[in-house]
C-alpha cells in the first residue's frame, strides 16, 4: 500500500517539475458580482473548474500564443474571447442567468436559502468527486458539524449508518429532489440499497435540528437534501474506478447526451462496488443503474429518472464481543455461554478470534434486496415571479434475508413435531428467509410566488402511500415435518397513508430577514395478521400533527449575520416501537421544541458559522442500548429529555497553497428522571421487572464532543495533499451513563492526495489517492448491551461493538471525456 503511495507521489513530483510558476488566472462572477464555483474554464484543450471563490488557474505555457478562451456554467449563458499572448494574466468573466432553468428548482421547496435561519451545511460536487471512492454516502458527510459515521463491515461499504447530534438514521429526514427516501415503517434510510448514488449527486444539504418543512418523516436530528446531477449543456462520457484494501472495488461508467436541440438532455449511469470487508466474511457485492431524460424550455420542464440499486451483504449486525476487544479474554467463557456456544469448533473459533471476529459462519448468512425509484418532475415557470413544481414518485421493493438458525421449535414455524420410531423431535435445525416486500407512491407538489424582492412564498406538500408485506419462509429443514416448500410461517400486512401540507414566507425589510413556516401533517398506520414475535398483531394508528416554525436574520453587513429561529415537530413511532416496545405499552409519538442561534461570516478567504442549539424532548423514543434479533435498536418513550450544544464550521483561506476547515460540536444530552427497567432471574426462571431510577442521566450514543479538522495544501492548482482528523468523545451504550458499558473515545486521522490534469484531448483525468486510519487506531463508533440482575441484585452485562478498520487504502482514477 504505501509503495503505491510514494509511487504516486514520485510521480506528481516529476510532472511538477516541468510547470513554469506564472498563471493565468480567471475570475467568474455572476450578475450580482458573487464567484461562480463549479465553472467550466476551457483554454483550447486545457480544461479547469472554479474554486469556491470562483477561480480557475492556468499555466502560463499555454498562453504563447493565440487561444480560445470557453467560459460555461449551467444555467448561464456561455461566454467565449480570444486570449492573445499580451493579455493580462488576472481576468474577470462576467456570467449572465440564461433561460434554461437547472434541476435546483426540484429542490426549491425542501431546502434552506442563503442565509436563513437554519442551521445549515451544502456539499458541493466538487467535494463529493475528492470523496467518492466507493465508500456510502455517509463517509462522504463525515467531515460536517456533530456527524459520526460507522460501518458495520468496518470499511464503510455495505451497511453503514450514521448520527447527527446523536440522533440516528430514523430520526435524519432525507429526501432526493424533495422525494422521500425514508423507509415508511422503519423510517431509516438504507443507502446501502442505492450503492454508488453519490456519483449521480450535485449536491448535498445538510440541515441540523427540525430543519425547513419537507416531505416525508418527521426531522430530529437532521435532514439530507440531496440533489441529483443538473443540466450540462455539452456531452460527456466518465469512467470512474477505484481499487483499495480488503479487495474492494468501484466501477462507474456515466454518460450524458448534454443538451440536444436547445431542449433535451439524457444521462445514465452503471455502477458495481464489492469489497471483502474489513470484519471476517463481511463481504458485499452491490449493483446499481441510473437514468434520466428531460425536456427543458424557457417556461417547461418535464424530466423522468429512473434509477435501481441491488444488494447483497453478508451480516455483521451481531458485533464482536467486548473481550475480543479489549483483550480481557478470561470473559470470554462467560460471553460464550450467552452466545450459546458450548463447546466444538465454534468454543475453538471464538477462543482464538481477534477484532475482526464475526459471529456468522453460514454461506448465505446474507441480506439480499433490490430497490427501484421512478420519478417523474413538472414544472412550469409561468412567469419571472410565479413558478409551479409537482412530481410524481413510485419505488419498489422486495428482499430478504436468509440465516441459518440452530435447533429451533418446529412450533415456531407452524410445524408438527416429526416422530422417528419411539423419539418425537419437536425443534431442528432449518434455514428460513424473511421477506420484506413492498410499494411506496405518491405525489409532492409546490408553488413559489415572489411578488417582490423582498417577498417570497411558498405552498407545497405531499401524499403518500405505503403498502409492505412482511413473511417468513423455511427453505430447508433437517426435519421439516408436513411442510411444503413455499408456505409462509407469518405474514403480516402494512398499509402507511401520510399526507401534509406547508406554507413558507420569507420577508426582508432594511436589515432584517424574517422566516415563517407552517406544516400539517395527517398519518394513518394499519397492521394486520401475524408477525415473527407476535401473533394476530392488528392495530391502527391516526396521527394529526402541526409543525409550525419562525426564524430571523439580521444581517450586519454583506459578509455578516446573527440569526436566531423557534421550530415546533412531532414524530410518529416506527413499526419496531408497536411491535417490540420493551414495556408492552402503545407507544407515544415524540413532540419536540428546537432553539437556535448563530452568527456567519464569509468573505474571500474566510468562512465561518457559529450555532447554539437547545432541542426539548416529550416522550422522545430513547434507545434503551439492546438489539432486537435482526440488528435493530430496542427503543421506549421516556418523558423529558433535551439536547444542548454549540456547534462551529469555518473555512480559512490561509494562502493560496494552504486552506484549513475544521468543525467542532459540543453537546450536553441528557433524560431527566430516567426509570430504566431490568429483567430480574433465578437461575433460569424470570422473576420481574426491577425499576431502577436515575435523576439525570446521558442519552446513549449521543457524545458530547465532536471534532474534526482538514488540512489542504495545494503547491500548484493540479495538486493537493489534505491531512484529515475526527475526534469523537465517550458514547454510553445503554442510558445508565456506566462506564464499563460505553464506547472509548476515538481520535481517527487520514490523508488524501488529489490531482487532476487534462492531456491529449481528455477533459480532465483524476488521481485520487485515501489512506485511512494512517496511524492504525483501533476505534469503535457504534455497539449494543445487554443483560440481567439475580434476585441478589447483581448485575450481568455483555457488550458488543463494531469495530472499524485499522490502516487502509482507496486509489481511485477517473477520466472525463
Amino acid at each position: 500500500m504505501f509503495k503505491q503511495l510514494i509511487a504516486s507521489l514520485a510521480l506528481c513530483l516529476v510532472v511538477l517539475s516541468g510547470f513554469s510558476q506564472d498563471r493565468l488566472v480567471i475570475k467568474v462572477i455572476d450578475e450580482n458580482q458573487k464567484p461562480l464555483p463549479g465553472t467550466t474554464v476551457s483554454l483550447n484543450q486545457s480544461n479547469s473548474v472554479t474554486n469556491e471563490a470562483g477561480v480557475a488557474e492556468f499555466q502560463a505555457p499555454v498562453i504563447q500564443k493565440n487561444f480560445t478562451l470557453k467560459v460555461s456554467h449551467v444555467g448561464y449563458s456561455t461566454v467565449t474571447q480570444i486570449i492573445r499572448p499580451n493579455t493580462a494574466l488576472q481576468i474577470t468573466i462576467q456570467l449572465k442567468m440564461a433561460s434554461i432553468q437547472t434541476g435546483e428548482i426540484f429542490v426549491y421547496g425542501t431546502r434552506a436559502k442563503e442565509n436563513s435561519a437554519t442551521t445549515y451545511t451544502n456539499i458541493s460536487k466538487e467535494e463529493i468527486q475528492k470523496k467518492n471512492l466507493g465508500q456510502d454516502i455517509p463517509y462522504l458527510l463525515d467531515q460536517t458539524p456533530g456527524v459520526v459515521i460507522g460501518s458495520d463491515a468496518g470499511a464503510g461499504i455495505g451497511y453503514t449508518n450514521m448520527t447527527i447530534r446523536g440522533s440516528d438514521n430514523q430520526r435524519i429526514n432525507v429526501t432526493l429532489n424533495g422525494i422521500p427516501l425514508n423507509d415508511a415503517e422503519s423510517m431509516g434510510s438504507f443507502f446501502v440499497n442505492l450503492p454508488d448514488f453519490a456519483s449521480s449527486t450535485q449536491s448535498i444539504q445538510v440541515q441540523r435540528g427540525i430543519g425547513t418543512s419537507t416531505n416525508g418523516a418527521g426531522a430530529f436530528g437532521a435532514s439530507l437534501n440531496i440533489q441529483t446531477d443538473i443540466l450540462e449543456s455539452e456531452p460527456y462520457a466518465e469512467l470512474n474506478n477505484s481499487f483499495g484494501s480488503y479487495n474492494s472495488w468501484k466501477n462507474t461508467l456515466k454518460v450524458g447526451s448534454g443538451l440536444l436541440h436547445n431542449k433535451y438532455a439524457f444521462n445514465a449511469r452503471l455502477s458495481r462496488i464489492a469489497s471483502d470487508g474489513y470484519i471476517e466474511r463481511a463481504s458485499s457485492d452491490l449493483k446499481s443503474f441510473y437514468v434520466d431524460g428531460g425536456l427543458y424550455t424557457d417556461k417547461h420542464i418535464l424530466k423522468a429518472t429512473l434509477f435501481s440499486g441491488k444488494e447483497k451483504t453478508y451480516q455483521a449486525w451481531y458485533g464482536t464481543p467486548e473481550p475480543l476487544i479489549k483483550g480481557d479474554r478470561a470473559l470470554l467463557s462467560d460471553y460464550a455461554g450467552a452466545l450459546e456456544i458450548y463447546g466444538g469448533t465454534e468454543l475453538d473459533r471464538l477462543l482464538n478470534a481477534d477484532r475482526r471476529y464475526n459471529y456468522y459462519t453460514y454461506d448465505n448468512q446474507t441480506d439480499n434486496y433490490t430497490q427501484t425509484h421512478t420519478h417523474l418532475h413538472y414544472t412550469n415557470i409561468i412567469n419571472d415571479k410565479l413558478s409551479i413544481n409537482s412530481a410524481l414518485h413510485y419505488t419498489r421493493g422486495a428482499g430478504y434475508y436468509e440465516e441459518y438458525r440452530a435447533g429451533d421449535k418446529l412450533a415456531k414455524y407452524n410445524m408438527s413435531p416429526v416422530t422417528i420410531g419411539s423419539e418425537t423431535i419437536e425443534a431442528t435445525d432449518l434455514i428460513r428467509r424473511r421477506w420484506l416486500d413492498n410499494h411506496f407512491y405518491g405525489l409532492t407538489y409546490g408553488l413559489n410566488y415572489n411578488p417582490s424582492n423582498n417577498l417570497k412564498f411558498t405552498l407545497g406538500g405531499a401524499y403518500n402511500q405505503y403498502r409492505g408485506d412482511h413473511y417468513g419462509q423455511v427453505i430447508w429443514a433437517r426435519f421439516a415435518s408436513t411442510s411444503e416448500l413455499g408456505d409462509k410461517y407469518y405474514f403480516n400486512d402494512a398499509q402507511k397513508n401520510d399526507f401534509n401540507i406547508y406554507a413558507k414566507t420569507d420577508y426582508s425589510i432594511g436589515n432584517w430577514l424574517i422566516n415563517l413556516d407552517i406544516q400539517y401533517r395527517n398519518l394513518y398506520y394499519r397492521i394486520d395478521g401475524d408477525d415473527d414475535k407476535i401473533k394476530n398483531l392488528d392495530f391502527e394508528d391516526r396521527l394529526n400533527f402541526l409543525n409550525p416554525k419562525v426564524g430571523f436574520t439580521y444581517f450586519v453587513n454583506p459578509q455578516s449575520n446573527f440569526y436566531a429561529s423557534y421550530a415546533y415537530a412531532n414524530k410518529e413511532p416506527v413499526r419496531k416501537d408497536y411491535v417490540e416496545n420493551p414495556l408492552n405499552e402503545f407507544p407515544k409519538p415524540e413532540k419536540m421544541q428546537d432553539i437556535e442561534a448563530g452568527y456567519r461570516f464569509k468573505n474571500e478567504s474566510f468562512n465561518m458559522g457559529a450555532n447554539v442549539y437547545g432541542m426539548f424532548y416529550k416522550d422522545q423514543l430513547i434507545n434503551t442500548g439492546a438489539l432486537n434479533d435482526v440488528g435493530g435498536t430496542i427503543r421506549q418513550n421516556v418523558d423529558d429529555s433535551y439536547r444542548i450544544g454549540v456547534e462551529f464550521d469555518g473555512a480559512w483561506t490561509i494562502s493560496p497553497q494552504f486552506v484549513w476547515r475544521a468543525t467542532a460540536a459540543v453537546s450536553d444530552n441528557k433524560i431527566k428522571n430516567f426509570v430504566e427497567y431490568n429483567s430480574v432471574y433465578d437461575g433460569w426462571d424470570f422473576v420481574e421487572l426491577k425499576a431502577v431510577t436515575y435523576d439525570k442521566t446521558n442519552i446513549s450514543m449521543s457524545p458530547s464532543t465532536v471534532l474534526s479538522n482538514d488540512l489542504t495544501y495545494s503547491p500548484i492548482k493540479p495538486l493537493s495533499f489534505s491531512f484529515i482528523s475526527k475526534y469523537v468523545s465517550r458514547m454510553y451504550l445503554d442510558n445508565t451513563s456506566a462506564k464499563e458499558r460505553s464506547i472509548d473515545p476515538s481520535f481517527v486521522n487520514h490523508v488524501r492526495a488529489v490531482y487532476s490534469f487534462s492531456t491529449w484531448g481528455i477533459e480532465r483525468i483524476d488521481l485520487n489517492l485515501s489512506v485511512n486510519n494512517i496511524f492504525n487506531a483501533k476505534y469503535q463508533t457504534n455497539g449494543y448491551t445487554w443483560g440481567s440482575m439475580d434476585t441478589a441484585g447483581n448485575r450481568s452485562y455483555y457488550n458488543f461493538y463494531y469495530p472499524q478498520a485499522e490502516t487502509n487504502f482507496m486509489l481511485g482514477l477517473n477520466i472525463r471525456f
